[in-house]
């Protein structure tokens, strides 16, 4: 099966961080919840089109494709969000916000195209395409979500 996991703290966010605070053990007869998901893990693709770009995800079986799927189904209209990480600690947010996002389902994942009609919105999502590339092709895993819902997971083909 091609899933991740993906392990949240309950105050962390992508990209934040939480200055003075230090999680301490929890006080005897608390229960503590899990607090993580299992992430469809996908390979990538980053290309440039008409306007902005294309990230297609591209699952290798049907559990982690009809996962990504039903997540997309269900949050992609929402603000798209990127956040690629090395060993764990991210390095590189990419907010899509001058732009457009739209998912399509394909028969192996989906496709989600971000585009805008102004030139300079475009050449920001270009730039951010590229920015995207690199850090996959290098070894960063890149986490896409909608709104606070990450959808999937993954790296470009090796």
């Amino acid at each position: 099966m091609s899933s991740a996991l993906l392990e949240r703290a309950p105050q962390a966010t992508a990209g934040a961080t939480n200055f003075g605070f230090q999680a301490g053990p929890a006080p005897a007869g608390t229960p503590t919840a899990a607090n993580w998901a299992v992430l469809p893990r996908c390979e990538l693709k980053f290309e440039k089109c008409t306007g902005g770009f294309k990230i297609r995800c591209k699952c290798d079986d049907e559990v982690a494709c009809a996962t990504l799927q039903n997540l997309c189904r269900m949050v992609c209209d929402g603000l798209c969000n990127c956040c690629c990480t090395i060993n764990g600690i991210p390095c590189c947010q990419v907010n899509l916000c001058c732009g457009t996002c739209k998912c399509e389902l394909t028969k192996d994942g989906c496709c989600i195209s971000c585009t805008s009609g102004d030139k300079a919105c475009c050449e920001m999502l270009q730039a951010q395409c590229e920015c995207l590339e690199c850090c996959c092709d290098n070894g960063c895993c890149c986490y896409i979500s909608f709104g606070s819902t990450c959808v999937c997971c993954g790296k470009t083909a090796a």
